[in-house]
């Protein structure tokens, strides 16, 4: 997950950077300095942020040749 991913993904699902912080359980200048590209978090912090991200209903796109991207996880047909 890159950092706009991370900014594109909250805005998706409609969560602050406080919101984030708080499903992943990680502290709120984590989240910001790494929105803000200023600081790679560890690994297992940057896969808490995309868990409570996936969990909010977004799905991450790889760079496909097309470049990274997200979206909105698709609701299951009845």
């Amino acid at each position: 997950m890159t950092p706009a991913q991370c900014r594109a993904a909250r805005g998706l699902v409609k969560l602050s950077q406080e919101e984030l912080a708080t499903k992943a359980e990680v502290g709120i200048v984590t989240v910001r300095q790494f929105e803000g590209d200023k600081a790679e978090p560890r690994r297992a912090t940057l896969a808490a942020l995309q868990r409570a991200l996936e969990s909010a209903g977004v799905e991450f796109i790889d760079a496909n040749g097309g470049g990274p991207g997200v979206r909105l996880k698709r609701k299951p047909k009845r």
